[in-house]
């Protein structure tokens, strides 16, 4: 049941992401209304694929060395910071037309790096693939992009610190519904 419900919720993320590019009339024939029902079924998406990953039994497919917790560390950080503001604001990641996307799709790289097991290589799996799949549609849909003006240094040094913090913070609630995310 456990991996019925991961990809179930992982279609639904697929699904309500790609909806309005994919269903472009139908969707802008719902108005201000369909935010709510995309909100709505990523917020359920997110149920059911935290609830299937957790219900899901422990398939060993390979065992992450130790090491590789301070590279997914790494990765996460880099990633909160390109999820940030810095891709509007700062200076460094003015010239990626996705910074966001990128930045999610790194945190999934991070986590397949870490869970050695069937449940995590599906869910982060395919929600790296959602990622890269996002920008295709995306690309496809708005092939005419150019950065906005570039911002400082000093922002993108405001949005890393504030990316520490959170990760911090990430990580302390990590810990407390999960695996310790910091090794030893």
């Amino acid at each position: 049941m456990g991996f019925v419900l991961l990809v179930l919720g992982l279609a639904l993320w697929w699904g309500a992401h790609l909806f309005k590019r994919l269903m472009p009339e139908q969707r802008q024939a719902m108005g201000d209304k369909g935010k709510g029902v995309v909100a709505l079924g990523l917020l359920l998406a997110v149920v059911l694929m935290v609830i299937g990953f957790r219900m899901t039994p422990f398939i060993h497919v390979w065992a992450p060395p130790s090491f590789l917790v301070h590279v997914n560390n790494l990765l996460v950080l880099i990633a909160i910071w390109m999820m940030s503001p810095a891709g509007q604001k700062g200076r460094l990641l003015n010239g990626v037309r996705h910074p966001m996307l990128t930045g999610f799709g790194l945190w999934a790289i991070a986590h397949l790096l870490v869970n050695g097991d069937l449940a995590g290589m599906i869910l982060f799996g395919g929600l790296w693939v959602w990622s890269m799949a996002e920008k295709v549609v995306i690309n496809r849909a708005e092939p005419q992009w150019a950065p906005g003006e570039a911002g400082t240094l000093a922002k993108d040094g405001m949005f890393f610190a504030g990316s520490v913090v959170l990760l911090v913070v990430i990580g302390l609630i990590h810990g407390w519904i999960g695996p310790w995310p910091f090794g030893g």
